[in-house]
């Protein structure tokens, strides 16, 4: 993996992380109405970034752009309303580290056996290592069952955007600040009929957890846009399993801000994590 794609992967972790803190504090919210809120404040917050990029580049989608973006965006709502689904129902130190475990390990696999994509040695020790350490993380598979089943669904669902995504970057040339700004725009247009029906809930959300509603618009477009970026620098099999790294932030933020407890053992599992980054970097 060439320098910068490791920088902007591991920013890209820590930024990941903080917003899933943010969205954890809010679990007890309506996870709709959540993830909507969210998604609009994310178009509404990056609109001028958004803008500023098409008037300098004159790019402009076409219906096939659109088509794929629309995919993406399916995908990715899939993911945010189960992940806070998820958090309603089980601890960040669970359904995080299962659910991001289970995305690379599941996208780094179909990148080898349909994207003819091929780690190194020192890259497959280092996924193995990455996937033993989430292991570890949740505990052995025992515990919180909500938490892991929710983090097993949402991991396939972080696979199947992984694997499309980086796909649509690469191979469709789609810009991905495109792709993510128009993924937001979509999520919001495709909950609004949903939300309508839950319009009571929409200004009591908003009063309660405006803070983590803003700070995940912010953290989470940009954590993904620096993934999108470092996709275009290095093979999925790496990138994918490398951004992992924000299990270790998220257990040191959940053991302290939410004081989820475990910390040694969690610290440990991250430990095997973080050994398993390194080797991918070196890959």
């Amino acid at each position: 993996m060439s320098p910068w794609a490791l920088v902007l992967v591991l920013v890209a972790a820590v930024t990941h992380a903080s917003w899933n803190v943010l969205s954890k504090q809010a679990a007890r919210a309506d996870g709709i109405v959540f993830v909507w809120l969210v998604a609009l404040a994310s178009t509404v917050v990056w609109g001028p970034l958004f803008a500023g990029f098409l008037l300098v580049t004159g790019t402009r989608p076409d219906l096939t752009d659109l088509g794929l973006i629309a995919v993406s965006a399916a995908i990715h709502l899939g993911y945010f309303v189960l992940l806070q689904k998820g958090y309603g129902k089980g601890d960040l130190s669970v359904v995080y580290p299962v659910a991001r475990g289970t995305g690379p390990m599941l996208a780094s696999l179909v990148a080898v056996l349909v994207l003819d994509e091929h780690p190194g040695p020192a890259g497959v020790a280092g996924i193995v290592l990455v996937g033993v350490g989430v292991f570890m993380m949740s505990g052995g598979g025992r515990g919180d069952l909500r938490g892991l089943a929710f983090g097993l669904v949402v991991g396939v669902l972080i696979a199947g955007y992984t694997i499309w995504d980086s796909q649509v970057v690469s191979a469709f040339a789609v810009a991905p600040l495109m792709l993510v700004y128009a993924g937001e725009a979509g999520r919001a247009l495709m909950l609004l009929p949903v939300v309508l029906g839950r319009r009571e809930l929409i200004l009591p959300t908003w009063r309660e957890h405006r803070w983590p509603v803003l700070g995940a618009a912010v953290l989470s477009f940009l954590s993904y846009l620096l993934v999108l970026f470092a996709f275009t620098m290095a093979p999925v099999s790496v990138v994918a399993p490398a951004r992992e790294v924000s299990v270790l932030v998220a257990v040191l933020l959940g053991g302290r801000l939410l004081s989820e407890g475990h910390l040694p053992r969690r610290l440990i599992a991250a430990s095997v994590i973080l050994g398993g980054i390194v080797a991918i970097a070196l890959s």
